[in-house]
């Protein structure tokens, strides 16, 4: 009998745990990181082996760029689970992410378990598309006095290209943009839609053609992607071409409206960039007004966006 009612006694924290925990990946799920983050804390606290929680509270940190933190917390998921493969992904883009936040003579001393730890996971997951792509951008962007490689960047490429072709043209455009090679790049970003047309590879080459000054291949590029794929990103890489070149500003706006009217936090962009873009496109359209509703209520959102500062003084100046 007294056994029975010690665990009588039990039940509600272990039904507690377990409620809590499921309450946090549900805010976690939710983007709603403030949220789930002390749920978090204090369920390690009571449970300092648990895997899942260690991850949570990592992606949580490199959500807020506390590197040190996320670092720690997929630090112990290595060390606890050498084989896998994500856990070291994770844990060598932590450090990446560390390294561009100091100065240059630190992070030169990070580059090792950088490469490391991209490498290992590589080798651990043969299918493991993020981790080449980490790669790729890894020896591409290195300084090759340092360890940089454009023959490393291009085998990752190959090798994203024997998992999934798209991302393989993709990469390889990526490494031909990087190297000033631009007749490449765009041979390869057209060979990527020719195979895939995922919005991904549209968007690199509407940008492959703004950087090119081609705006209106830019945004013929992303309408086209959005007519396929119903994107939301879409939606404000349209808008935001049509204000920066002053191009078909109806396209434009109702981009930018659909833009707002559908955002979520994983559409990337604040909204407060969409109100911007509209104020650029009626600045463009000479309609002082509409551009300085649109540019306060941007401020409104962010009173030190120092853009938004910039584009009131144009328009006051209409």
């Amino acid at each position: 009998m007294r056994n029975l009612f010690l665990l009588i006694l039990c039940i509600p924290t272990i039904a507690f745990s377990q409620t809590s925990f499921e309450r946090a990946e549900q805010y976690f799920q939710a983007e709603q990181f403030s949220k789930a983050k002390p749920i978090f804390q204090t369920y390690l606290k009571e449970h300092p082996g648990h895997d899942k929680t260690h991850e949570y509270l990592g992606d949580i940190a490199g959500y807020e760029k506390d590197w040190d933190t996320a670092i720690d917390h997929y630090e112990v998921l290595v060390e606890k689970d050498n084989n896998n493969a994500n856990y070291h992904f994770k844990y060598g883009g932590a450090l990446g992410m560390k390294a561009l936040s100091i100065s240059r003579i630190r992070a030169a001393t990070y580059i090792g378990d950088i490469k490391e730890e991209f490498e290992t996971a590589a080798r651990l997951d043969p299918r493991h598309i993020e981790v080449r792509w980490a790669l790729v951008e890894f020896y591409i962007q290195l300084p090759g006095i340092i360890g940089g490689s454009e023959s490393k960047a291009i085998k990752y490429a190959n090798e994203l290209g024997r998992i999934s072709e798209v991302d393989g043209y993709l990469a390889n455009g990526y490494i031909a943009e990087y190297s000033e090679r631009s007749e490449d790049a765009e041979r390869f970003y057209k060979k990527a839609i020719d195979v895939g047309g995922s919005p991904h590879t549209y968007k690199k080459l509407s940008e492959h053609y703004e950087k090119r000054n081609k705006p209106r291949e830019a945004i013929a590029t992303a309408a086209k992607s959005l007519q396929i794929h119903k994107r939301n990103q879409l939606n404000y890489q349209i808008g935001k071409i049509a204000a920066q070149y002053n191009l078909d500003a109806e396209l434009g706006i109702n981009c930018l409206q659909a833009y707002i009217q559908n955002h979520s936090a994983k559409d990337g962009v604040p909204k407060d960039w969409a109100y911007f873009r509209l104020a650029q496109i009626y600045k463009n359209l000479g309609e002082k007004s509409e551009a300085l509703s649109w540019i306060n209520k941007a401020l409104s959102k962010r009173p030190d966006f120092k853009e938004a500062k910039q584009e009131k003084t144009a328009i006051l100046s209409l």
